[in-house]
């Protein structure tokens, strides 16, 4: 197994049009992972506590115009 360290270093060592590559494979890797956990929250109930509130807030007039 690679460890962080091994993974940093590598990073480190890529030229800079690798770097750039990498930048954009790892933002779409996180989003995906996000989107995931994202996901699976909502479907779980995880979310619910958050939304109440904001719901709760937006009848009390708890907000600002956007």
């Amino acid at each position: 197994m690679t460890t962080l360290h091994e993974i940093e270093g590598a990073i480190s060592d890529l030229s800079s049009n690798e770097l750039a590559r990498f930048r954009v494979w790892f933002e779409d890797f996180d989003a995906t992972l996000w989107d995931k956990q994202f996901e699976y929250d909502a479907k779980t109930g995880n979310l619910d506590t958050f939304s109440d509130k904001a719901v709760t807030d937006f009848k009390a007039g708890r907000f600002k115009e956007l």
